[in-house]
C-alpha cells in the first residue's frame, strides 16, 4: 500500500536538495525541467493560434493562390 505525501518546501529548501545531487542526477533533474518549460511553451503557442474560422477548404484555396502565382512568375 502506497500513501502521497505532501511536503511544503520552500524554493530554497528546494534549491539546498538539488545542490547535494550528484552531477549526473542534476543534468536529468534540468532536462526534465527544459522539456517541461518546452511543453508549456508549445501548449501556449498552439492555443495563440487556435481559431475557427479557418477550415481545409480556405487553406486549399490559399494554396492554390499561392501555387498560381508561383506558376504564373516562373513562366515570364
Amino acid at each position: 500500500m502506497r500513501t502521497a505525501l505532501e511536503v511544503d518546501l520552500t524554493f530554497d529548501q528546494v534549491l539546498a536538495l538539488v545542490k547535494q545531487l550528484p552531477k549526473q542526477e542534476k543534468i536529468m533533474l534540468t532536462k526534465e525541467l527544459e522539456k517541461e518549460g518546452i511543453e508549456t511553451k508549445l501548449s501556449e503557442l498552439l492555443r495563440t493560434f487556435r481559431t475557427t474560422d479557418l477550415s481545409l477548404d480556405i487553406i486549399n484555396e490559399e494554396v492554390e493562390i499561392v501555387r498560381k502565382q508561383i506558376y504564373d512568375s516562373q513562366k515570364h
